[in-house]
């Protein structure tokens, strides 16, 4: 291992990074409009859901200085740093000198993410207790020298990170349930990522911000350029990840699993009250939605629909192993398109034999199809997934085959895939359809315009992707699913007010709105407008996302009543017709043309006379 620069000697240096910081122009915004913030307040503490618009009981006072043009807001981002004692290098090494060595020298011994964890979420938890900003924490550890090279695991024990047919996948990487994470720069060094080919391979070596301390020593201004590039990463991809889809709000959800099975049931790998509790748990919804599940068990052999969908979506593909000789193996998976196209058009046919009543009392609903077939062989959805997620419905399939080896590989083992264990991967698709969160792996690129794949995050605290086992949400999927609903509907509502400020300008600009007094309100709710989607931003930056929701339903009154104004005032504009007056007889370019055709034809006439040559005289 090389030798680390002289700021991290320490046994346990922690570099404490604040991400993301409140934004301080609240002041400022207090002092254009004295009394709003407390009289919002208490309107959000008597009707939480923004049901009612608050505009008609603003005292006069404040309906007077929403009269005037508002500022501009200047925006600020705080940076803080710490550096806390821990015994978080202690601990790893007690528990390194505890456990076995593993059989190779060279492999990474195990330790339970928990021996870091506990530490440092409770140095999170202090920052918090002490009235910090609410911010996001990224932890940069060095925890010093230790008897062998190691990475950290989900399993509680070494014992149950190693076995001849299983193994773990070690990494360096977890995000807490709180709002915080932590690297440890000296774990590994680990390699993951596809095993023949693809994009987002992790590699080993050093030239992985991962890796920092590990191969040739480095100056510190290029394992600063490292640390920064690996902060960038986890900001972009953790912090604020892409939005799948758009998640619009809506009062009431209902995710409805359907257990397409046989004749006799396996419970093992499928716990629909674990998968419910792991996504209750994450208090997804804001206040005054509802979420409801529902569980309605199918007969394979009482649903033809279900049958004609196998069947109709099964397809094969070709590979070639190496045995005796090259062995061309034909193998068979469910094509999800079709399986889709299948079902949304006999959704209704579906529900009758299940037995569903109609769902009108629920603004969303997403429905998730488990196939829990009777076949001895592997059978995934796109050759590669145990479910997929649709923008209106989760598809999952499992067979009687207990595990595969999979296409990934993790710090040179083969990942191994545990077909009947299908609560991670429905918990994970069920966040894709019903809140839009992206898989841990994948984000959108502008620069390519186009989704680009990492895996460098997708190890330890996530329900998505090949290499973790963890089936609750870390504070990235709980923030990614509010913020999604958030960032829609903000969308939508600047989008509207673009729309009505490009009608208001095609029906005359704002003197359309000077009859019957509806200019003066009109300024008034535009300001109120624009002060409520400032509270949004701040809001937001301070992670206060149920306080932002707030706010932008109360905007949706004020949008609505502006709408209401340019549309009332473009009903009452009258056509008037103006006569058209034939303009005078132009006398002198007619008299003009006369004297000039004229003047043509007397040359033309007299052109022998005047242009007579002289004859030669001999």
């Amino acid at each position: 291992m090389a030798r680390p620069p002289p700021f991290l000697h320490q046994p346990l240096p922690l570099l404490l990074l604040l991400a993301v910081s409140s934004l301080t122009p609240a002041a400022t915004a207090t002092a254009a409009f004295a009394g709003l913030d407390s009289f919002l307040a208490t309107a959000a503490a008597r009707d939480p859901s923004a049901g009612n618009d608050t505009f008609g009981a603003l005292p006069a006072a404040l309906l007077r200085q929403l009269s005037a043009p508002s500022p501009r807001l200047p925006s600020r981002l705080l940076s803080l740093s710490a550096q806390p004692a821990s015994r978080a290098g202690a601990a790893v090494r007690a528990h390194l000198d505890s456990s076995p060595a593993p059989f190779h020298t060279t492999a990474l011994s195990s330790v339970p993410y928990s021996v870091v964890d506990d530490l440092v979420a409770e140095d999170y938890r202090a920052l918090v207790d002490s009235g910090s900003a609410p911010s996001f924490y990224i932890y940069l550890l060095n925890l010093g020298p230790q008897p062998r090279p190691y990475a950290y695991t989900a399993a509680s024990s070494s014992a149950d990170s190693h076995s001849p047919g299983f193994s773990r996948c070690l990494a360096p990487v977890w995000a807490g349930k709180e709002r915080y994470i932590w690297i440890d720069l000296g774990a590994g060094p680990v390699d993951y990522g596809p095993a023949l080919s693809g994009e987002g391979v992790l590699p080993r070596g050093e030239f992985h911000p991962l890796a920092a301390l590990h191969g040739r020593p480095k100056s510190e201004k290029a394992l600063v350029a490292d640390l920064a590039s690996l902060v960038l990463s986890a900001y972009k991809s953790l912090l604020v990840p892409s939005l799948r889809i758009p998640v619009h709000y809506e009062s009431s959800l209902l995710v409805q699993f359907f257990h397409i099975h046989g004749h006799e049931r396996d419970p093992a790998g499928l716990d629909w009250s674990s998968i419910e509790q792991s996504i209750r748990d994450g208090d997804l919804p804001y206040d005054g939605q509802s979420l409801k599940f529902d569980l309605h068990r199918i007969r394979y052999s009482d649903c033809p629909i279900c049958s004609f969908a196998v069947a109709r979506s099964t397809t094969s593909f070709t590979s070639r192993f190496l045995f005796d000789n090259y062995t061309l193996i034909v193998s068979e998976y469910l094509d999800s398109k079709r399986m889709r196209q299948v079902l949304s058009d006999s959704l209704d046919e579906l529900h009758r034999v299940a037995g569903v009543q109609q769902n009108d009392d629920y603004d969303k609903v997403v429905p998730v199809f488990v196939f829990d077939l009777e076949y001895d062989k592997l059978l995934l959805l796109d050759r590669y997934h145990q479910a997929v997620a649709f923008r209106d419905m989760v598809i999952a399939v499992r067979t009687r085959s207990s595990q595969t080896v999979s296409d990934y590989s993790c710090n040179g083992r083969h990942v191994i895939t545990m077909t009947r264990n299908l609560d991670r991967p429905i918990i994970a698709s069920v966040l894709q359809s019903m809140w839009g969160v992206s898989p841990t792996h994948q984000s959108w690129s502008p620069e390519h315009n186009a989704t680009v794949v990492d895996y460098t995050w997708s190890t330890g605290h996530t329900p998505f992707g090949p290499f973790s086992e963890t089936k609750s949400l870390s504070f990235v999927q709980k923030d990614a699913a509010r913020r999604n609903v958030l960032l829609t509907t903000l969308n939508y509502t600047i989008t509207s007010a673009i729309d009505v400020l490009e009608s208001l300008a095609a029906h005359g600009g704002e003197s359309i709105l000077l009859r019957r007094k509806r200019h003066v309100e009109f300024i008034q709710r535009w300001n109120l407008l624009s002060y409520k989607l400032e509270k949004v931003v701040s809001a937001m930056s301070r992670l206060d996302y149920k306080k932002a929701m707030y706010f932008l339903r109360s905007s949706d009154h004020d949008l609505y009543a502006i709408h209401t104004l340019v549309y009332q005032a473009s009903q009452e504009l009258e056509a008037s017709l103006v006569c058209f007056k034939d303009p005078p007889f132009p006398w002198l370019s007619v008299s003009m043309s006369g004297i000039f055709v004229f003047s043509f034809f007397y040359v033309y006439s007299k052109r022998d006379k005047l242009f007579r040559s002289k004859r030669k005289q001999f």
